[in-house]
């Protein structure tokens, strides 16, 4: 590498912008106006981390267009096979270049030639005089352009390290001797990105065998002849194919462009265009980071811009806000410049003394309603401790009551609130109020009135994207509030808790807290209304938040014995199955590397002469690729078994005794309301909605969840295949339907259907491929994906789906329908009216749209049958409150519910819980709803 300070980068532009896009394609940046800035938030992101990091002196970024090159004019193929991009993709374009052009750096593009071809040119013509140029850009096929002072700088992946390629490394990677075989390599295996052929059935090992004996393309072609076998063949049948592939691949290096070193020099920003630009993109935290303000118009009277080095170094005051990162979505208001605290009018009365606390509780228990937040020592509600108390009824004036840290005085103090927790007719406001309650109920007392939860009410019409306070708090009220880490810190070790806090300081805090709680709840009402999802707030969601809150309180006990046996005896199969693999593959390696064992299975046993590799270069060795592959060899089974014990082993056996609270003995799972957009609960700390059950030694999980004493024993009730029902209700299919009114076996009843024979002669087999399209079916699965599930021909694979749906029309009209309702207005809906959204179901691009149309089939069934369990919990639970047992709900596991029983309320327990589960939420076209019960000493027994 060149010692000069003269360092040029050239950009790749549209692999850089395909790379940004879809690295957030799962958690997509969506601004309130309903636009992805995928592409636009990671694209600026690589462009800010390479000033910064590798300070530049010059830079440019080449851009292709849409005119044909010489290449498509040879081969009318070339790159027809790429899907056309996504809508959100190129319309971000236009914003993408205004950005790089805000940073002064320019845009190149040449009608006639590829970015490549132009940044190849550029590079070399630098590098001629002197510069060290770096090409930028994931794309492999520049490695022919590498040579002394010009090197390949591939960008990280979703936060991954960046890698710098010089001609070592590019021969490394592709087993070649000179930069100069990369033409000949794409020439003979070809490049499927750009639908460049090479020669049929030569791949990349091969390609490299062939080159390091006859060095040339030109070479291997005339030696055909003397090349045996097959291979000799396919080469003298490919040369037509090989020299156009070549030519294809060649990059173009005297394109009519010049470097002008004045016009790639790196310098100042224009700061009144990137502040507009980012503004209408809700940038907020990049414009921070790279301007130091929130982003405003051009013409904003009162933009006062703080420069920002251009390469990182601080800047006079330091920005607060985190860092931007890959999936951090920034929520605000276009054009705002936010209020804060400092210049907002408010009272945020610190109460103190006996007098004030008893004035506040006088003007408290005139209210309606209150919004009410903790200030804790912890996240973790189970065993953190009271800081203090505030409380909101008026917008701009709030109360903040500190607790000491002593338990006796703070249970005296909420003794003397208690009048007020007590109050039935307050409506009790609260940003996650969940973990509020849980704070009181660690000290005994309880709010006995009606809750309204923001951050749910905020899920309810808002599924997707982030919702802590402070976002929400920008994004609906343009005001950014205090941040927490400004009191204590940043997250990690040197983090304090609020008790290090003066209280002044934490009444500010505090109190804003609750002010801005209160007027979120203002905004999110009519919003509710607005987006007709009031009845799933209302009758779902919101009433849900205390029953949950009593759940995560009671916790389940946890049999620390059984699990370090199991742990013994999973360690035994463990090494007993790893020996296996290792006499099953002749040789001896980390199966726990995926590395090595991909070599092992595919280049020593050679598995699958067509196995994939990941982006790091090594073979992919995930699950679904070892399940196409247990057919062809028994090592597979092992492996299998191996990667099992080892999870089982690691991430319940270990680590479920380490999560027992010590106070109280159990295990208290933290239920996530608010983060499936279908609905469904979530669970963490432990992650409870994992736990295997398709294996015997998975199972034995769930004897480690045990009944408190034996006095009592674990009930479970699950829903009989509710989403099938669900399915026979949506599509009002009348076969479907009358199987279920008959009590018939679903799966059999569908062979026999499918199969065309009598339901008493359906065979296993039968009966299994049946189970798997009824399931399949609504996951959008197709005749190849079933093929490969089940083990047999695509051929038989289609037949049965085609017969299936001959058998159950009904199914597939709902399915076309489903599709295009979400195709029509954006979203579908489940029963209760839960809506989620679809944003790309019209796209043109067909993988993207394909997922958006699989997702309109089956979230309404997915969402309806966990809209049921959730209104089927808060049907029990005040069934059970209006018995006054002494049962309690524990645990809910997608249709599971568990509870903790006394003997004496089992057979009362067993009907209650049924009857309100089968009664919670009546399907259409009178589709029963089916729920079954059983109980044990462990869950395992209960199920």
């Amino acid at each position: 590498m060149s010692d000069n300070n003269k360092k040029l980068f050239l950009l790749d532009a549209m692999a850089l912008v395909y790379r940004a896009y879809y690295a957030l394609i799962r958690s997509p940046r969506i601004t309130s106006k309903g636009r992805n800035t995928n592409a636009q938030f990671g694209f600026t992101n690589t462009l800010v981390d390479l000033i910064n990091k590798e300070r530049p002196t010059h830079m440019a970024v080449v851009w292709d267009t849409h005119a044909p090159t010489e290449r498509h004019i040879d081969f009318t193929d070339y790159k027809a096979n790429r899907q056309e991009a996504p809508e959100d993709l190129m319309s971000a374009i236009p914003d993408i270049k205004r950005i790089v052009e805000s940073f002064n750096i320019p845009c190149v593009e040449l009608d006639g030639y590829e970015a490549d071809d132009i940044v190849g040119t550029l590079a070399i013509e630098a590098a001629d005089m002197g510069y060290t140029v770096f090409m930028v850009t994931p794309d492999k096929d520049y490695g022919q352009i590498v040579r002394e002072n010009i090197y390949m700088y591939k960008p990280g992946f979703k936060g991954g390290t960046f890698e710098i390629l010089g001609e070592k490394e590019v021969c490394e990677k592709w087993g070649i001797n000179n930069v100069n075989q990369v033409i000949d390599m794409l020439g003979l295996m070809g490049d499927a990105v750009d639908n460049i052929p090479g020669i049929p059935g030569v791949g990349e090992k091969t390609a490299a065998k062939l080159l390091a004996e006859y060095g040339t393309l030109e070479n291997i072609l005339d030696n055909a002849p003397h090349i045996k076998g097959k291979l000799g063949e396919k080469i003298a049948a490919g040369k037509e194919s090989a020299l156009m592939s070549k030519k294809l691949a060649t990059i173009i290096t005297n394109v009519p462009v010049e470097f002008h070193e004045e016009n790639f020099r790196i310098k100042e920003k224009n700061e009144a265009e990137m502040s507009a630009v980012f503004a209408e993109l809700e940038f907020r935290t990049l414009a921070k980071r790279i301007l130091g303000e929130t982003p405003a118009p051009a013409n904003a009277a009162d933009s006062k811009p703080v420069a920002l080095d251009l390469f990182g170094d601080p800047i006079e005051e330091p920005v607060t806000s985190s860092t931007a990162s890959f999936g951090q979505i920034d929520l605000f208001t276009e054009a705002e410049n936010f209020k804060n605290i400092s210049d907002t009018a408010h009272q945020y009365h610190l109460v103190q003394s006996e007098e004030d606390l008893q004035h506040f509780i006088a003007q408290a228990l005139q209210q309606k309603e209150i919004c009410f937040d903790t200030e804790t020592t912890g996240t973790d509600a189970m065993q953190a401790e009271l800081v203090g108390l505030s409380f909101s009824w008026e917008k701009g004036e709030a109360f903040y009551i500190p607790c000491t840290d002593k338990e006796a005085e703070v249970k005296e103090l909420l003794e003397k609130l208690n009048v007020l927790f007590t109050k039935e007719d307050i409506l009790w406001i609260g940003q996650n109020i969940k973990y509020d309650l849980l704070m009181l109920k660690n000290y005994g007392f309880d709010l006995k009135g009606k809750l309204f939860d923001t951050m749910i009410a905020h899920y309810s019409f808002e599924p997707e994207g982030k919702r802590g306070m402070d976002l929400l708090s920008m994004r609906y009220l343009q005001y950014e509030p205090v941040s927490i880490e400004t009191l204590i810190g940043k997250k990690g070790k040197g983090q304090g808790n609020m008790r290090d806090v003066e209280v002044e300081l934490i009444k500010e805090y505090a109190a804003e807290d609750a002010d801005i709680t209160l007027q979120l709840k203002q905004q999110f009402e009519p919003l509710l209304k607005e987006a007709e999802v009031e009845d799933l707030f209302y009758k779902v969601e919101n009433p849900l938040v205390p029953v949950l809150a009593q759940m995560e309180f009671e916790g389940v006990g946890l049999d620390v014995d059984f699990l370090k046996n199991y742990s013994d005896a999973l360690g035994t199969a463990i090494k007993e199955a790893e020996q296996k693999v290792y006499e099953q593959a002749g040789v001896q390696f980390n199966l726990a590397s995926p590395k090595q064992l991909g070599d092992v299975l595919f280049d020593k046993m050679k598995l699958d002469e067509k196995a994939k590799k990941t982006k790091t270069g090594q073979y992919a060795t995930g699950e679904d690729v070892l399940q196409k592959l247990r057919n062809k060899h028994e090592i597979v089974d092992s492996i299998l078994v191996f990667r099992e014990y080892s999870k089982l082993k690691s991430t319940y056996a270990d680590s479920l005794p380490l999560m027992v609270n010590p106070k109280t003995g159990r295990i208290h799972t933290s239920f996530n309301q608010s983060v499936v957009v279908t609905g469904r609960l979530s669970s963490n700390n432990p992650n409870l909605q994992n736990i295997p059950i398709k294996t015997d030694m998975g199972r034995e999980i769930r004897k480690a969840f045990k009944a408190f004493d034996d006095n009592h024993v674990l009930l479970s009730a699950d829903y009989s295949q509710i989403e099938l029902r669900v399915v026979a209700a949506v599509s009002g299919d009348v076969s479907m339907i009358q199987a279920f009114k008959d009590k018939k076996d679903i799966h059999r009843a569908t062979a026999a259907k499918v199969y065309g024979v009598p339901e008493e002669e359906v065979t296993f087999e039968q009966r299994r491929n049946a189970k798997a399209v009824n399931f399949g079916i609504i996951y959008g699965q197709s005749a190849f994906g079933l093929a490969e599930n089940l083990g047999i021909s695509r051929t038989e694979s289609k037949e049965i789906i085609d017969n299936y749906f001959k058998e159950y029309s009904s199914v597939k009209k709902y399915m076309d329908d489903s599709i295009a309702y979400g195709k029509k207005h954006g979203y579908v809906k489940t029963l209760m009216g839960r809506k989620i959204k679809l944003a790309d179901i019209n796209s043109s691009n067909q993988t993207v749209r394909g997922f958006a149309e699989r997702v309109a089939i089956n979230a309404p069934i997915q969402g309806s049958a966990a809209d049921m369990i959730k209104l089927a919990m808060i049907k029990i639970s005040d069934a059970m409150k209006a018995a006054n047992v002494k049962s309690r709900m524990v645990l809910q596991v997608h249709d599971e519910l568990v509870f903790e029983v006394p003997l004496n309320e089992v057979e009362l327990m067993k009907a209650l819980v049924v009857e309100n589960m089968q009664s919670a939420l009546t399907l259409p076209n009178d589709v029963p709803v089916i729920a079954e019960s059983g109980t044990g000493r462990n869950w395992l027994d209960a199920h």
